[in-house]
């Protein structure tokens, strides 16, 4: 087969067809090596693996997403922390993973659940916009679960904003499969969790 034209040559002999790729000054690449007899194309090589790379990427960028990712939240959470948590679940979201919310409670929390259900309601309805919940909140232990799925790309629309300070720019991330956003400290949740382990729990 030409490669440049696309037109069909049928079978021939290899001498023949490495004969008519040199005329040209292309060369001749099998593409079908299982085939019976095995499929060439006349084609500049160095531009032919320039675009075998590139539709490799291409398929490699569609096939990122669909991971499970996690965050973690503490009841009393800061504000500001929520809301960089809560844009983190969102760039997740966005690029077409499955996001874990784990509401912690710590010491005499445990005797305020209410506070817990709201806290993963409020969550649920700030990313209702990026994605849907599984299933309810659910108690396990110490802690109350839930995972969002996202919607269709088409659907989805951000509330918050993505520049925020103390927000990971997806230009700053690690390669690999390390995602440093979600396993962030936040040192206003410790100093909450002390206060909260009080007698008057944290309101979140």
């Amino acid at each position: 087969m030409d490669g440049i034209t696309n037109q069909q040559y049928g079978v021939l002999p290899t001498q023949q067809a490495l004969r008519m790729a040199k005329e040209r000054g292309l060369d001749l690449v099998e593409v079908a090596s299982n085939a019976e007899p095995p499929v060439c194309k006349i084609v500049d090589y160095g531009k032919y693996k320039y675009i075998q790379e590139k539709h490799k990427k291409e398929a490699h960028k569609h096939q990122k997403g669909g991971k499970l990712k996690e965050l973690k939240f503490r009841i009393g959470i800061d504000p500001h922390d929520y809301l960089i948590k809560i844009v983190h679940a969102e760039d997740f979201l966005a690029e077409g993973n499955k996001v874990r919310i784990q509401l912690q409670f710590r010491g005499r929390q445990m005797a305020h659940q209410e506070l817990g259900h709201a806290l993963a309601a409020k969550i649920k309805a700030d990313l209702s916009t990026m994605g849907h919940a599984d299933q309810e909140p659910k108690m396990a232990g110490r802690n109350i679960n839930m995972q969002m799925s996202p919607l269709p790309e088409r659907q989805r629309h951000r509330k918050f904003k993505v520049h925020l300070k103390g927000v990971t720019d997806e230009k700053d991330m690690h390669q690999g499969d390390h995602d440093p956003r979600e396993d962030k400290h936040d040192e206003h949740d410790e100093h909450h969790d002390d206060h909260a382990n009080g007698d008057t729990p944290a309101q979140a």
